[in-house]
């Protein structure tokens, strides 16, 4: 119950193309010409889902494909390939990891198998190393032993302080970490040709994100606004569709200010943390998965600012 409590995590201009949620399967969108997003659900990992409970994406070059975020597990990334083979036969020749979560990495070692190097930040690589084998734990749990049959912890082949940039089939990405937010090493990739940003976790949309342990919500305010000040046309997220910067700002940035604003003002009423549970949140409560999550929010962001 422990690891549960401590990994459950957790557009309208995008053109749907592939298979919608049901039974768990993945949602291909296109954003704009070779730039994809691959939306998985909004809920927890489970068998259906192999894990793969979060947003991805692709980029298809002349020289082959990179993937951002390789799925939850090796069978999680074999599904996000079915999905690149309907759009084009070239292989998957890097993978960029945005952060420490399981479904931003547990699939690396499929697409390793079949030729491709791996792209990570030095942060999200150490996160990932310390975490592993409770993200192994949790999916078995949560996935089943089918599901996660086969799945190694693969670890990237190039890993970066703070910037890395690269030109593949004449398209350049540029992928930088800015600081911790929901995870250690979070990163963003932008795409400044096509003025599109991957990224990851900083972003959530259409559900609540999820403050844990491993996340800093002060940093990743920040790391926001350094995403946030390249004015993307298109962003892909961490979770939910495809959208535009203004939804991210409403449901990813809004709800930390208020969330650590709120939490302050609780603090300095002299309320205690066993309380806290009682914070008013109700103008978030459009997001899914509140209910499960906007408490344990409000308890991790209390534990945090009384070291701050």
């Amino acid at each position: 119950m422990k690891l549960a409590r401590y990994y459950w995590l957790l557009s309208l201009l995008i053109l749907p193309i592939g298979p919608s949620f049901a039974g768990g399967e993945l949602v291909l969108q296109q954003v704009t010409d070779n730039v994809y997003a691959v939306v998985g659900e909004l809920g927890n990992r489970s068998p259906e889902n192999l894990g793969n409970n979060a947003t991805f994406g692709f980029v298809v070059t002349a020289d082959g494909v990179v993937l951002i975020d390789s799925g939850g597990t090796y069978r999680g990334a074999q599904q996000i390939e079915q999905l690149i083979g309907q759009v084009t036969d070239k292989p998957v020749v890097r993978v960029i990891n945005t952060g420490g979560q399981d479904h931003r990495w547990l699939g690396n070692g499929y697409f390793k198998q079949r030729g491709a190097d791996i792209v990570a930040s030095e942060q999200a690589v150490a996160d990932q190393r310390r975490r592993s084998r409770d993200q192994f734990i949790l999916l078995s749990n949560l996935v089943g032993n089918a599901g996660v049959a086969g799945t190694d912890a693969v670890y990237a082949d190039h890993s970066f302080a703070d910037e890395f940039l690269f030109d593949l089939g004449a398209t350049r990405f540029e992928i930088r970490h800015s600081g911790p937010a929901h995870t250690p090493g979070d990163s963003y990739v932008w795409l400044p040709q096509h003025k599109i940003m991957f990224s990851g976790d900083i972003v959530y949309v259409e559900r609540m994100l999820g403050v844990g342990p491993q996340s800093n919500s002060k940093s990743w305010i920040e790391a926001f606004a350094a995403m946030a000040a390249y004015r993307p046309l298109h962003l892909v997220p961490g979770h939910g569709h495809s959208t535009t910067l203004a939804q991210a700002t409403k449901d990813t940035l809004d709800y930390l200010v208020f969330l650590r604003s709120a939490v302050a003002e609780f603090m300095g009423r002299g309320g205690d943390i066993s309380d806290i549970g009682s914070l008013d949140q109700s103008s978030f409560h459009y997001l899914l998965n509140h209910e499960t999550l906007a408490g344990r929010n409000a308890q991790q962001v209390f534990a945090e600012m009384e070291w701050e």
